[in-house]
């Protein structure tokens, strides 16, 4: 339901880069976004990054620092100020060195509480913040026209409490997100970018923006690593079974469903894994969820598709750009191993698959292509595992993680159907969420193989497996406590 803006006014914010206009292709992170886009529209939610930031005292003190924070964001950022032009055959990038970006002001009114409630009082700035970033990210981007980004000020009797911030996932991915809001944050705070005594420090220098990796993508070296990639998937995706032991039938209309199980015994079983194990909670997860699948679809071999932040080379950790791109891992289940005797291999397995996750699109398709394998077509038959948490760490500090206690919260363990899409890539996709003292997880899946109540039921196998495995003592084949560690 598209949500009505109380918006009163609207704002203008001039901006001038200290570097000239250039133009550059598009990187290999946007050419696969790009390919998306082409497939399924502009309208799929994941095409914006949406983020919201709160307004220091001292800028409440002074809104004009809010306008100025926004305009030396634009300035510092070539990625924030990049169009795509769409002739010819696919974008090509355009960075301007000036312009005028139109940023939102919204009042706060009676009424607007976090979680939808109502309430009586001024008016909750959080929960305004977050339906204007809803607004603004259900209207897809005019690539060619727009800014890659939509700004917002929410205001509370004309003082700015937050600032909205909607991407567009062609320009950035979430780290970079991250970089764009840390730097917005200072400007806020400083109104300036270089170190001050007691404060974190800023590099003076942006990190490399989009046009700059488009550059790198270019040279020699990195189109070798492209097509050692494109082998690397070719030979994988020959080994994987296309096939399932799940029924085929007439699917439901829309035919993706998707549900969500939120579970805080889900939660502590993955920190308690990834401490015993010495791994992330993210490893874990991805061997959970490669059982599951094992166990629905019948094979031995399972490919999990995953997403690799790239950001291993020189200057790539502080890119603004969307380097963020699909892995694929193959699982082996052989010999029916527990989820803990699977981490080894999952993280093995994933290491392989990080290493061949940064590639051209387009050499991937033609290596496809030459193989007589589909590439990008219909509905893909493995899984797509997507950790969005912006917090997956392994702390268990106050958790009570005794297994009477973990297995007794499994009660209060809720699910939700969630809706559902007429067009999806994927057979099936699990996220993992953030969830107030819980885990969330999400599955969609095709209701030509999974019916409703299926979506439930893999969801809570899911969690079962998790909390057996946590309180499952060391067996054969499971890293002992001195062995080496598994970190991503």
């Amino acid at each position: 339901m598209v949500i009505e803006l109380p918006t009163v006014d609207r704002r203008t914010v001039s901006f001038v880069a200290p570097d000239p206009p250039r133009t550059a292709p598009i990187t290999w992170g946007q050419r696969a976004l790009w390919m998306a886009i082409r497939r399924h529209g502009a309208g799929q939610v994941m095409f914006a990054l949406k983020r919201w930031v709160a307004v220091p005292r001292r800028a409440q003190a002074d809104p004009d620092r809010v306008y100025a924070a926004i305009a030396a964001l634009m300035a510092r950022h070539a990625s924030l100020r990049t169009r795509l032009a769409l002739t010819g055959d696919e974008p090509r990038q355009l960075v301007a060195d000036a312009g005028e970006l139109p940023v939102l002001l919204v009042p706060t009114a009676p009424g607007d509480v976090v979680g939808g409630g109502t309430g009586d009082g001024a008016g909750d700035p959080v929960a305004v913040a977050q339906r204007v970033a809803d607004e603004l990210a259900s209207e897809p981007f005019a690539h060619a026209d727009d800014w890659p980004q939509r700004i917002a000020v929410v205001t509370r009797d004309g003082v700015p409490q937050q600032v909205v911030v909607v991407f567009s996932h062609t320009t950035v991915d979430f780290r970079a997100a991250e970089l764009v809001l840390r730097d917005l944050r200072l400007l806020l705070a400083r109104g300036r970018l270089d170190s001050a005594p007691g404060l974190p420090a800023a590099d003076s220098a942006p990190g490399l923006q989009s046009a700059d990796i488009a550059d790198l993508e270019q040279q020699d070296r990195l189109r070798r690593r492209s097509a050692r990639a494109a082998a690397y998937w070719v030979d994988v995706t020959r080994r994987l079974s296309r096939d399932t032991r799940l029924p085929a039938r007439e699917p439901l209309s829309p035919r993706f469903r998707r549900g969500v199980l939120v579970s805080a015994a889900a939660d502590t079983a993955v920190r308690l894994l990834a401490v015993r194990l010495r791994t992330t909670t993210s490893t874990v997860l991805l061997a959970a969820v490669a059982r599951v699948v094992g166990d629905w679809s019948g094979n031995d071999l399972v490919g999990m598709h995953t997403m690799v932040n790239n950001r291993v080379p020189d200057g790539y950790p502080t890119a603004i750009a969307k380097l963020n791109q699909l892995a694929l891992v193959p699982v082996d289940l052989a010999e029916a191993p527990t989820v803990a005797q699977l981490v080894p291999r999952v993280w093995r397995a994933a290491l392989d698959g990080y290493r061949h996750g940064y590639y051209d699109p387009q050499t991937l398709s033609d290596a496809f292509a030459a193989a007589g394998l589909p590439y990008a077509t219909g509905v893909n038959p493995h899984c797509y595992l997507n950790d969005i948490r912006l917090s997956a760490d392994n702390d268990l500090f106050g958790r009570v993680v005794t297994e009477s206690a973990v297995r007794a919260t499994m009660a209060a363990t809720t699910y939700t159907p969630t809706g559902g899409f007429v067009r999806f890539t994927w057979r099936t996709r699990v996220e993992i969420l953030d969830r107030p003292g819980a885990l969330g997880l999400a599955l969609t899946a095709d209701t030509t193989y999974f019916t409703l109540d299926d979506i439930e039921r893999f969801l809570r196998e899911l969690e079962a497996h998790l909390v057996d495995a946590a309180f499952t003592g060391p067996s054969e084949g499971e890293p002992s406590a001195d062995g080496p560690r598994l970190a991503e």
